[in-house]
């Protein structure tokens, strides 16, 4: 039994949400913590430093898909998303337990626990699931690492690439075919029928056609998370609640930008996604702002 379109291009944003608003809350753990990934915030050359580390991952990912090396393929994606359960694991039971002796020890194991999970049953609710926590961890490291100004330039300079790399040279979805075929973890996976398995049944051809199952990168999701936790850190402006107005705009654009690319995904061709959502992100952030400066 299929499942309604309104259902399926309702649980991808709201996955976005999720990430966006568990990024928030992490946020504070992990400044308690001291977990960053740059040491000046300010500098714009800390998206330079994300692009040519994220190039030199992806020619990497790519070699070892041409050479069919799928156990590397494997040890290495599996070590990256260990150490970034360690890293938000860590920011957790710091906040709350302090720098004790037993706080690294429940890190280890439920970063252990977790990556055990997602590669013993990669079933599609379970790596859903973990890969909310995952993604937010990573949106929020980078977030409260990167002022607006440098996060802005990465997510351009983002958008640009995810254009080449998917209309132009299409080596993403050579690389996401890779990812799929290998059963990954670092992929969204929304089923389109009941009963569904990613197990036993995939998720079909990556290029035109029909698929068994809606897919979004982690990327996807991560990179305007990024923007809404930087605005929610670096700026001392209007709030509603504990998000600021800013950041609250930055969420709603990048909503707005994903179900804009579902509508065109939904006629079965692979497209890039950051430049829609990236978009909306951007353009929601500087409404946002635009409003605190009338207030």
């Amino acid at each position: 039994m299929n499942l309604p379109k309104v259902a399926l291009f309702l649980t991808i944003p709201a996955m976005l949400v999720a990430v966006e608003i568990l990024a928030l809350f992490l946020s504070l753990p992990l400044q308690t913590a001291g977990i960053t990934a740059f040491e000046n915030p300010e500098s714009v050359a800390n998206p330079l430093i994300f692009i040519v580390i994220l190039l030199v991952f992806t020619a990497l990912l790519l070699l070892l898909i041409k050479f069919k090396w799928k156990n590397i393929i494997t040890i290495i994606i599996g070590v990256s998303i260990f150490f970034t359960f360690v890293y938000i694991y860590a920011g957790i039971t710091i906040y709350f337990l302090g720098f004790i002796a037993g706080s690294l020890g429940i890190t280890l194991v439920l970063s252990i626990l977790s990556t055990a999970v997602l590669f013993l049953y990669p079933e599609w609710y379970v790596i859903d699931a973990l890969g909310i926590l995952i993604a937010a961890g990573a949106a929020s490291i980078f977030g409260i690492s990167l002022s607006i100004l440098p996060v802005i330039i990465l997510l351009v300079i983002l958008m640009i690439y995810d254009f080449i790399s998917v209309y132009k040279t299409r080596h993403m979805i050579t690389l996401a075919e890779g990812v799929v075929d290998l059963k990954s973890p670092i992929l969204f996976i929304v089923p389109k029928k009941r009963g569904y398995s990613y197990i036993r049944e995939g998720v079909g051809s990556i290029g035109e056609g029909e698929r068994s199952a809606l897919v979004i990168g982690m990327g996807d999701l991560i990179m305007p998370s990024i923007l809404v936790v930087s605005a929610n850190v670096f700026l001392d402006t209007a709030r509603v609640g504990f998000i600021t107005i800013p950041s609250l705009g930055a969420m709603i654009g990048s909503v707005i930008g994903l179900t804009l690319l579902l509508t065109i995904v939904g006629k079965g061709k692979p497209q890039a996604g950051l430049p829609p959502i990236n978009g909306g992100a951007i353009a929601g952030f500087l409404v946002g702002y635009g409003i605190t400066l009338l207030l």
